[in-house]
């Protein structure tokens, strides 16, 4: 894992490095779900995603959307991603376990991930991406 959390005055804003666009994706999902529900999460039960988008800004933001989305309506938290991307096209599986507020309380409420201020950035290092998380 390699995100950290930076100084935002109102929402929670996250840098992600990786070496692969692949780990920079699974890198910014265990930031969202750390910062939804905290460390204490494992798996068990698989979910399946696939995603395309105009661009891989919008993929990455659709994907973590997405993930949200699932985590609200089915009552999921999910402990890791084995993400792919190849284009502007992403699969990926969920590893995770139903909700259970007794240990993944602790987490933010976040609303929906903007996109303001996203790009991803590639140098010598690999990969790099600041996202905000609204909350």
């Amino acid at each position: 894992m390699s995100y950290e959390e930076l100084s935002h005055t109102a929402d929670v804003r996250m840098r992600i490095r990786a070496p692969t666009l692949d780990l920079l994706f699974s890198d910014a999902f265990l930031a969202l779900m750390e910062t939804v529900f905290g460390k204490d999460r494992s798996g068990g039960y698989k979910k399946e995603l696939r995603i395309e988008a105009e661009d891989t800004e919008t993929l990455l933001l659709d994907f973590l959307s997405e993930v949200l989305f699932i985590c609200e309506v089915e009552g999921l938290v999910f402990s890791c991603a084995d993400v792919i991307t190849e284009g502007h096209v992403l699969t990926a599986v969920l590893d995770g376990e139903t909700f259970d507020r007794s240990r993944h309380a602790e987490g933010t409420e976040v609303k929906g991930i903007s996109y303001s201020g996203m790009a991803i950035t590639k140098d010598t290092n690999g990969y790099m991406v600041d996202i905000l998380f609204d909350v």
